[in-house]
């Protein structure tokens, strides 16, 4: 799969009317996520919309929130859910969100507009953790499907570049339905240094490629544990695979035998998850 258009941030972009000081523009520029800026030039936001991104935003104590739009059916929704609300609403109607999003973002009458999640460090990492690394993946319908799968499988992290990969808002956070309060992202700017300091902290890192040398289900595996997934198409980098202590491959019974990533990610945890005797009944 081609990777997604990336537009460079506002700050390299040459000086246009419609930024902070000049005329104001009919329309604001879109991020790659299809979402508006909610203000010229600011880029340290996190824009999330629809009800499950909203509810777990709003419930979650780490988040800072900036604006909340909401449609009259939208705050009943959020009332029966939350009760008392961080942050006052503003009442609007639909037509005033679809203007902020791209016409196929289902919004379901909400929009917040909050700081973003701080990134913990790698050192923080519990001793017992399965975490999931990240190797360019750039779509963020994949990433976020990923994080929910991600937080069904407890997973404590998800480790993944500062370049090469989408930011934690809009299409992103709608794919994840929540799962992005639930599972830390780990920013950092060189995976295959990152890979190594998992390593020397006692990791096994498994890199996941169709020639890996042997079947996932058939390799020990040990806690703490860390996944790594490639881009579709391109799998994992030469540099990546060689930092991994292991890399395998997913055998498949069937005619296909490749996998959506996000697909393969959470197929790789459930064959983690049993072989490490975490799936017993609560």
């Amino acid at each position: 799969m081609p990777a997604p258009f990336r537009p460079k941030s506002d700050r390299d972009q040459p000086r246009r009317e419609g930024a902070r000081g000049d005329a104001p523009r009919q329309t604001s520029p879109r991020r790659a996520d299809g979402t508006l800026h909610h203000r010229p030039g600011d880029i340290d936001e996190a824009v999330l919309y629809g009800v499950h991104p909203v509810i777990e935003a709003l419930r979650n104590p780490k988040r800072s929130h900036r604006r909340l739009l909401a449609t009259e059916n939208g705050v009943k929704r959020l009332q029966e859910e939350i009760g008392d609300l961080p942050l006052e609403p503003e009442i609007v109607r639909p037509s005033e969100i679809d203007r902020l999003l791209t016409p196929d973002s289902v919004h379901q009458g909400l929009y917040l507009v909050c700081d973003p999640l701080p990134s913990p460090d790698l050192d923080s990492l519990p001793d017992d953790a399965i975490v999931l690394a990240l190797d360019q993946i750039t779509d963020p319908h994949n990433v976020g499907a990923i994080m929910r799968s991600a937080a069904a499988f407890a997973v404590k992290a998800i480790v993944t570049t500062a370049r090469h990969s989408p930011e934690a808002t809009g299409v992103l956070a709608k794919s994840a339905s929540g799962a992005l309060e639930l599972v830390p992202l780990v920013t950092v700017q060189n995976l295959a240094r990152a890979l190594n300091e998992l390593n020397d902290r006692g990791f096994m890192t498994v890199g996941l490629d169709s020639e890996g040398t042997e079947d996932l289900g058939a390799v020990t595996l040990q806690q703490p544990l860390a996944l790594v997934l490639g881009a579709e198409g391109k799998g994992l980098r030469q540099l990546t695979r060689e930092t991994c202590s292991v890399v395998a491959r997913l055998d498949m019974p069937g005619e296909i035998k490749s996998l959506n990533v996000s697909n393969a990610a959470v197929l790789a945890l459930y064959i983690g998850a049993s072989r490490l005797g975490l799936m017993k009944p609560k």
